[in-house]
């Protein structure tokens, strides 16, 4: 499946709309990682493990919405947007990936 954050794909024209599609993720970030945040506050440098929470978090949001596009029939999920929130206070991370799920035909 296509997915991609333009609102065409090259080579091909879209021959179907099946609406939005959206994947969620909500994630707690654990107590160690925080420390080690906290740490990487003080002396500077990037957290590893915000980092990595952040990728999965963000490849799993990725699969639900094509997931989502797949069970509607569609070969493709054009104009992709992410987003990210914090909640609670600060110790949860939402990301959510949205999307239209198209049918594509070569043009």
């Amino acid at each position: 499946m296509i997915i991609t954050t333009t609102p065409t794909v090259d080579g091909y024209c879209v021959s179907g709309y099946y609406g939005i599609v959206f994947g969620e993720v909500i994630t707690g970030i654990n107590l160690v990682r925080d420390f080690g945040a906290g740490i990487r506050n003080l002396v500077g440098g990037r957290s590893a493990g915000y980092e990595e929470e952040l990728l999965q978090a963000r490849s799993e949001a990725l699969a639900e919405m094509e997931q989502r596009a797949q069970e509607l029939g569609a070969h493709a999920v054009i104009g992709v947007d992410l987003d990210y929130e914090v909640l609670g206070q600060g110790n949860m991370l939402m990301v959510t990936a949205s999307g239209t799920a198209v049918t594509l035909e070569q043009a």
